[in-house]
């Protein structure tokens, strides 16, 4: 039986899955008592200075409210005279994938493994002083809200009226009415499914909340990114053919014949499992546009088992490793039949240990292991003797 979490309310895992998970909302008291954040103001401020991390500044005039406008939207890399420029009050320091750049937030995510990885997005990381926000609006995802130093007032409501304010640089509802509303301190955590509106808003000018989202992709991207996968993995190449035509007095008419072929060839596509899993595996793990991996300095096979066997090794913080049914993809591609035991360990720890990758298992994986090492997707682990 799976151990209620304090994480959760004291639910377990499965309570919480069949009680709230795309249901309803959750506030957890103390979920994390002791968190108070992973890196402070200052530190969030330099990572957004940083050109491989999304980052943007939002401002916001509370004079202008009433019109529907005051908003302001800004896309990273900063410098340390865009935030020198800053009002005192009414705006927001967003930063995206902190999980890529931060080992602390890719352990936060290990507070999640009840979650598929497949699902997750990423960690995102807020700073605002007090009044800052990103107004009301909806996300199409599930995300915990975490709270970090200083507090948050959280307004919540499952209203249908969705309308935005039109021309709004971000999605924000024209008509938001607070349902509940409730001020998070650290180690406070809110979880919230897709379509929940909510208005987050820093009760003072310590205000940094951490965001673990869980992405949702729509049926349409799904839909053409598998007819993309289809196509690369040799999805027959058929012409169009209609031996039977017959004559036409309609030239311009589009006819019942061919809408029946073209049904036809379409019906041949199959996407059943075995065809479905492997392409979520891959879709799933493939990297974000903006991430870049750097390749590693350059080793023999025989220098880098021989610094595997003494170190052990790490996928890198940006790399994504998902599998179906002992078929393995990482960053998008496909892993060679090998060793799935040591894969899977891969896969679900991030790492091999020294041990492991000593001995006649790991032998088989080593050439795949090393040029995985020379990609940038995995990396020697420290030394830390």
């Amino acid at each position: 039986m799976q151990a209620a979490l304090p994480l959760l309310n004291g639910l377990t895992p499965a309570q919480f899955m069949a009680e709230y998970w795309q249901k309803k909302p959750l506030l957890i008291r103390g979920a994390m008592p002791d968190f108070r954040g992973l890196l402070d103001p200052s530190e969030l401020a330099g990572l957004a200075c940083e050109a491989e991390v999304p980052s943007r500044l939002i401002q916001f005039d509370p004079a202008r409210q009433q019109e529907g406008k005051g908003w302001e939207v800004r896309q990273g890399p900063f410098d340390d005279e865009d935030f020198t420029s800053l009002p005192p009050q009414h705006w927001t320091l967003l930063v995206q994938g902190v999980n890529h750049v931060l080992p602390e937030a890719q352990a936060l995510l290990s507070q999640f493994n009840f979650i598929p990885n497949a699902r997750l997005d990423d960690v995102m990381v807020s700073y605002a002083p007090t009044g800052g926000g990103v107004g009301p609006h909806i996300d199409s995802y599930d995300v915990f809200l975490l709270q970090g130093a200083g507090k948050r007032r959280w307004r919540i409501s499952q209203q249908t009226d969705l309308r935005l304010i039109a021309d709004a640089p971000l999605r924000i509802l024209s008509h938001f009415v607070s349902e509940q509303e409730w001020v998070l301190e650290p180690g406070d955590m809110l979880y919230l499914p897709p379509n929940v509106a909510h208005w987050g808003i820093a009760e003072d000018d310590e205000c940094m909340t951490y965001s673990i989202g869980f992405r949702a992709p729509a049926a349409r991207e799904l839909a053409i990114e598998f007819l993309e996968f289809c196509r690369q993995e040799g999805m027959p190449d058929e012409l169009y053919r209609d031996p039977d035509m017959q004559p036409v007095a309609d030239v311009a008419e589009v006819d019942a014949n061919m809408v029946s072929n073209v049904a036809a060839m379409m019906q041949r596509l199959s996407w059943g499992s075995a065809q479905l899993g492997p392409f979520l595996a891959k879709y799933f793990s493939e990297p974000k546009a903006y991430v870049v991996f750097s390749p590693n300095r350059k080793l023999s096979l025989e220098k880098f088992t021989q610094q595997a066997a003494k170190n052990g090794l790490v996928l890198d913080l940006q790399t994504q490793m998902l599998h179906w049914q002992g078929q393995y993809f990482i960053n998008g591609e496909a892993v060679p039949p090998l060793s799935a035991n040591l894969l899977n360990i891969l896969a679900n720890q991030r790492e091999l240990a020294a041990p492991l990758c000593q001995g006649d298992a790991v032998k088989p994986l080593l050439p795949w292991l090393h040029e995985m090492y020379l990609s940038g997707y995995l990396h020697l682990a420290e030394n830390d003797a």
